[in-house]
């Protein structure tokens, strides 16, 4: 089995080698980037299971790393290392396509454990080529295509994985502070509105034009997800 290949974009040389020895030790096979340039080139030279990316990097800003890496990659999980504890700044990031966020100083031993969360989740969803169904409304999560009838659909990393959820919980009414929770991750700070902003996005996307619209508003509560036919 070969190991789990993870690139450690940070420019501090005690904190990256830190790192390195750290993911070492667990048995991941590691490179450093020091600066923002060198990171971009090497995440598209190479595969990569997983990127530490640190948002405070000469050269090219973590933020502009993420922002070009996701234009032509969804898929390869983003972890954002971060000095700032603004909110914006984590909504900023995760808005860009960062698939989490880990505030310095962090204990290593939280580090690791999301490390071994998003890579269960994208070994799960690169193995499986299940197909997500409501109505005529398809999503094939090794593809990530989404379609509605036969128009192709084109969502964001953050408004596809709220998708998913609510297809994966059909019929089942879901709080804010589920989705939230669930999509935008169990330290996300932010306001729940984000929920409703997004809701919006997807609606525009999903059902606009369309006689049967299939995200639902129960007042009071949440949204769901269903087909009335």
């Amino acid at each position: 089995m070969s190991k789990a290949k993870i690139l450690i974009v940070e420019d501090e040389q005690k904190l990256s080698r830190v790192l390195q020895l750290e993911l070492e030790y667990e048995d991941y096979e590691t490179m450093i980037a020091d600066n923002g340039k060198d990171a971009l080139r090497l995440i598209k030279e190479k595969d990569w299971d997983l990127v530490l990316l640190d948002i405070m990097i000469p050269e090219m800003s973590g933020f502009e790393v993420l922002r070009r890496v996701r234009r032509e990659d969804e898929a390869t999980p983003i972890l954002l290392l971060t000095a700032r504890d603004e909110v914006h700044d984590k909504v900023s990031g995760l808005d860009l396509g960062a698939n989490d966020y880990i505030t310095k100083p962090f204990q290593i031993e939280e580090l690791l454990a999301r490390i071994r969360a998003h890579l269960r989740k994208a070994k799960k969803e690169n193995s499986s080529h299940e197909i997500l169904t409501v109505g005529d409304l398809q999503v094939d999560l090794a593809s990530r295509e989404v379609k509605r009838g036969n128009r192709s659909i084109e969502l964001t990393p953050r408004e596809f994985d709220l998708l998913i959820f609510l297809m994966k919980n059909q019929n089942v009414v879901l709080t804010r502070e589920q989705i939230v929770e669930q999509v935008w991750g169990f330290d996300y700070y932010g306001d729940t509105n984000v929920v409703d902003v997004y809701i919006r996005y997807l609606r525009q996307k999903i059902d606009k034009n369309y006689p049967e619209p299939y995200i639902h508003t129960v007042r009071g509560v949440g949204y769901t997800m269903r087909n009335r036919k």
